[in-house]
């Protein structure tokens, strides 16, 4: 693997990390980005909620969209949604 070492990673660590990668199935890589990826998203929501503990869930779910989609799609988004 190609990827650069962490630095708060020993070369030793990391070896063993990339020997764990290479020994993946693609879907097994596949399985384990979306299960980082939703991780992620919810510890996003719960620092928003945190900041933001007088707004509802859509409210929170729109805030962290925004962190991943430009903000004329988001706007085009929920235009779209009111004139429904």
């Amino acid at each position: 693997m190609s990827t650069t070492r962490p630095l708060d990673t020993t070369e030793e660590a990391w070896a063993m990390v990339e020997e764990g990668l290479r020994r993946m199935t693609p879907a097994e890589r596949v399985r384990r980005a979306i299960s980082l990826t939703i991780l992620t998203h919810r510890f996003a929501l719960a620092n928003i909620r945190r900041l933001h503990p007088e707004e509802d869930d859509r409210r929170h779910r729109l805030r962290l969209a925004s962190r991943y989609i430009d903000a004329e799609t988001m706007r085009k988004a929920l235009v779209r949604e009111t004139t429904k």
